[in-house]
């Protein structure tokens, strides 16, 4: 499956971020938010301004610009068994 942009991602997506496009500094940021190639994220919020991802349990605002150089593979969600 193709890698996309965190920022086309719709409200509700799962992803797994894949590789992040950016500079030193930029690749360090993030690491201390704990996004990292291998980590699950899930879309709280794409719609105007600043996106909210949840984290390891912790909701995040990016802006478009960060989210354009994170890149994701959408990731299923797998239902519970009942």
């Amino acid at each position: 499956m193709n890698e996309v942009p965190l920022s086309a991602l719709p409200r509700g997506s799962r992803a797994l971020v894949v590789s992040i496009r950016g500079g030193r500094g930029l690749v360090n940021r993030l690491m201390q938010m704990g996004i990292t190639p291998g980590t699950i994220i899930e879309v709280i919020d794409n719609t105007a301004g600043p996106i909210m991802i949840k984290v390891r349990g912790v909701t995040i605002a990016l802006g478009r610009g960060v989210a354009s150089k994170i890149f994701v593979r959408p990731y299923p969600r797998i239902p519970y068994p009942y």
